[in-house]
């Protein structure tokens, strides 16, 4: 059975429905819960790297899942900011190093040509990761 959840957050509705849904998880299954923000970078090369969020948008971001989370009753082992070039690839490789067991994750609404152009980080992990994923929707 799993007992370590982790929960990656990007500040979303759904996101945070996910929250809700691997705190109730680790509270049925005695685990623990961790919390993960992947920070894209973008650029470098021949410019700058630049990240999605400053660090004080993304700790807000993280601080409000370890709030959801909280008023579920459980109180996450951990949470980090995860720097990556790929959001998928940065919570697989969280997902490794810190031997989760299990991955809560939410995801959007894209439909149509949407989906076809952004893809889904929710569908890429679930394809790339070692161990069981929901997508909470």
């Amino acid at each position: 059975m799993a007992t370590t959840f982790l929960c990656p957050v990007d500040g979303s509705d759904h996101a945070l429905h996910a929250v809700e849904m691997a705190a109730e998880l680790t509270q049925k299954y005695g685990g623990e819960l961790l919390l993960c923000l992947v920070n894209v970078a973008m650029g470098g090369g021949r410019g700058p790297l630049v990240h999605y969020w400053s660090d004080a948008d993304a700790q807000a971001i993280l601080d409000k899942a370890v709030a959801v989370a909280e008023g579920r009753g459980v109180k996450p082992a951990d949470t980090a900011i995860v720097l990556d070039r790929d959001a998928s690839v940065g919570v697989v490789r969280y997902a490794e190093m810190n031997k989760v067991d299990h991955i809560v994750m939410g995801t959007g609404d894209k439909r149509g040509l949407s989906r076809l152009v952004l893809g889904s980080v929710a569908a890429d992990v679930v394809g790339r990761a070692h161990c069981s994923v929901t997508v909470a929707r």
